[in-house]
């Protein structure tokens, strides 16, 4: 009798596992696509233009380590028709007084002091909007604190957006880690990043993805203005998606390129960062749709960790036919996760080929912050960013289809 239940056990688990590696397959090939056939910012035809004024709105909270170096390569631009809003949103630390030593030793930095935030607004967004009502470009770039720019990026960018006729533009930038933890940890969650959201799907009229990465992206004035500014965004914790998102489905012309080689923006600085910005990706989905947020996480707990475990049970209980045909997929979906793995950390993130070594590792951690943002999705601490706690009950989020 025991046989024959630990029988439909494996041959349950041998169903999944082929549904699991199928996946993968699907998503390495989506990789190899994307890395192969993505547009770069510095690469396309350029047509003549005019030199339109671009906004650099750039809020910071707590960011007294990075914000310097992001001043430096921005006042360091070879586009001449620009200006730098530096907005200090409540800082606990020296960022303020930094962006303020900035704005009076560069005429193009424009110190803002952003007033208290409102009830109802994330941090970043209300500093962007409190940035946006001094602004008096045509252009408006969005940029965070801890990204750098090689100083022909402004120029880039705006001849892309002009050349191509675009309403928005949004650069991949390299993504930093600073930490083991994150480097073991990234190739993983990535993987959705370079497939989910590409900048095929992105580009794509046909999709409905619309996606920025908050560390860049660059848009009209008036397409801004069309779909609400911030303000329509200001409870999304993943503002950024959001914004991209309404963008598309306002049917703009957007597009997202890549652009590792000239932006370098950090994706997470510690565990403790690395933690909060799992949670941001499921807190949303939960309050859009708590049933399909909850498969999702069984789904990527599949995807990215249980081959492992189930690799081992069947290694272990090796006394059957189903624990052989168990044993043998296993294996090829433990290879195709570190496959998935080592080919988005190596081509994606530019990361070393050991870190990918310990996916086992990265996908638990990545399974454990998704539950964490479930389990803490409707409390009164969903989710810490730069020094601040945010409740999100109640919150309608919009930045991740479900």
């Amino acid at each position: 009798m025991i046989d024959i239940i630990l029988d439909v056990i494996n041959y349950i688990l041998v169903a999944i596992l082929i549904g699991v590696s199928a996946t993968w397959i699907s998503l390495i090939k989506s990789m190899l696509n994307t890395f192969s056939n993505s547009p770069f910012l510095d690469k396309f035809e350029k047509k003549n233009h005019s030199n339109p004024k671009v906004s650099v709105i750039l809020p910071a909270r707590n960011e007294e380590k990075f914000i310097e170096k992001c001043l430096n390569s921005l006042v360091e631009q070879d586009y001449d028709n620009y200006e730098i809003i530096a907005i200090n949103d409540s800082s606990d630390d020296s960022t303020g007084n930094i962006m303020k030593k900035y704005s009076e030793k560069f005429p193009k930095v424009i110190f803002v002091d952003a007033k208290t935030k409102p009830d109802g607004w994330m941090g970043k967004n209300w500093a962007c909007m409190e940035g946006y009502k001094v602004a008096s470009g045509d252009l408006l770039l969005f940029t965070d604190a801890d990204t750098t720019h090689k100083k022909s990026v402004i120029s880039l960018a705006v001849s892309h957006l002009l050349s191509l006729e675009l309403d928005a533009l949004t650069v991949i930038p390299k993504m930093l880690c600073l930490d083991g933890i994150t480097k073991i940890t990234l190739p993983m969650i990535s993987t959705f990043l370079h497939t989910r959201f590409s900048a095929l799907r992105v580009n794509d009229k046909s999709k409905n993805t619309g996606y920025f990465f908050g560390s860049f992206f660059i848009m009209k004035k008036t397409t801004y203005d069309s779909v609400g500014t911030h303000e329509g965004v200001k409870s999304e914790i993943v503002e950024d998606g959001a914004l991209g998102k309404k963008v598309k489905e306002s049917n703009f012309k957007m597009r997202m390129v890549r652009g590792e080689h000239l932006i370098d923006a950090v994706w997470a600085r510690d565990s403790s960062t690395l933690w909060n910005a799992l949670k941001r990706l499921m807190i949303p989905l939960y309050l859009q749709n708590a049933k399909i947020a909850v498969a999702s996480f069984f789904g990527v707990l599949f995807l990215l960790f249980m081959p492992f475990p189930i690799l081992a049970y069947s290694a272990i209980i090796f006394n059957s036919d189903s624990s052989l045909v168990l044993f043998v997929i296993s294996c090829i979906t433990s290879s195709l996760v570190y496959l998935g793995g080592m080919l988005d950390a190596t081509k994606g993130l530019d990361l070393k080929l050991r870190y990918s070594l310990l996916a086992p590792v990265g996908g638990f951690i990545v399974a454990c912050g998704f539950l964490a943002g479930l389990i803490q999705a409707k409390s009164k601490t969903a989710v810490s960013w730069r020094g601040r706690t945010y409740h999100m009950k109640g919150q309608v989020q919009k930045s991740i289809n479900v």
